[in-house]
């Protein structure tokens, strides 16, 4: 049996969004900081984008001041945009000639519909690309504390959609994480009742540490840790917005010590004389300390 390889999605000519093209860009998870490079220079030059609604105002201002914004997003139990609908504005628009940049939230091909928009382009005969983008599955746990895999304590992560309720999957999808180490629940606010239950009637302990984390990476961002079992009232009490993202498991425990004056803003040795830019990257290390040979 011969393997055939075959390319992705090509990343396209030039660093400008060409017109006639559309880009499925991942927005990342909310701070404006980390949106890619590549990310930046498509909303940059685009002629249109369009964006999910919980996509931040501050990667929406990265986009061209002559550009149309169009916001598609899904609301939870709200209004939301017609998925045939997205994927036939992207066609039309592409073919009118205009250069589009489709806009998620988090990573495209990372519970953002983007398969879809890609196979809805490629019947269409639209020359697309799809922009990776920085997940909320590891950067929201990461910017609250909390590593998701830790040597001698987690090895293996589970990811759902806690919105999968709605099709009544809940029970099927979170039984066949919840043997990870660490189990991770995008859009989990609304279904977080079902979610706690059916990780413990799966065999998850009632102690084990979680957390919920609403609003990651950004200014609002708000993190309530308890047990698998308290963190729905403990969520409550907070009266946590969504979004909100959960994460099960011991490596929850670790950030007690993860957080505090070391992580930001703490005073570090530096050397006096760290040379010039110039010949920075060209330095050695005479003194040996940074030998880290075995």
């Amino acid at each position: 049996m011969s393997a055939h390889i075959a390319p992705g999605s090509p990343r396209l000519h030039g660093d400008r969004a060409q017109r006639g093209t559309v880009y499925l860009v991942g927005a990342g998870p909310g701070d404006p900081g980390l949106l890619t490079i590549r990310a930046a220079a498509l909303l940059d030059s685009c002629d249109l984008v369009f964006h999910d609604h919980l996509v931040s105002e501050g990667v929406l201002a990265r986009a061209s001041r002559t550009a149309v914004r169009v916001d598609v997003g899904k609301v939870g139990h709200g209004p939301s945009a017609d998925q045939i609908a997205i994927s036939a504005s992207l066609v039309q628009a592409a073919r009118a000639g205009m250069s589009v940049v489709r806009l998620k939230g988090g990573d495209p091909y990372l519970f953002g519909r983007g398969a879809e928009e890609a196979l809805a382009l490629v019947e269409a005969g639209v020359p697309y690309e799809v922009v990776p983008g920085v997940s909320a599955l590891s950067a929201v746990p990461a910017r609250a504390g909390i590593p998701l895999t830790h040597r001698g304590i987690a090895t293996s992560v589970g990811v759902v959609a806690g919105a999968c309720a709605g099709d009544g999957r809940l029970s099927e999808a979170v039984s066949g994480a919840a043997q990870a180490d660490t189990v991770v629940a995008f859009m989990a606010l609304a279904n977080l009742e079902g979610l706690v239950r059916t990780l413990v009637a799966s065999g998850r302990a009632a102690d084990t540490p979680a957390a919920a984390i609403a609003s990651g990476t950004t200014a609002d961002e708000t993190t309530v840790v308890s047990t698998l079992e308290g963190l729905v009232a403990a969520v409550r009490i907070a009266h946590l917005p969504a979004p909100v993202l959960v994460v099960v498991g011991q490596v929850v425990a670790l950030r007690d010590q993860l957080v505090g004056d070391a992580r930001v803003g703490a005073a570090a040795a530096v050397p006096a004389d760290r040379g010039n830019d110039a010949d920075r990257g060209q330095q050695n290390d005479p003194t040996g300390v940074y030998d880290l040979t075995e």
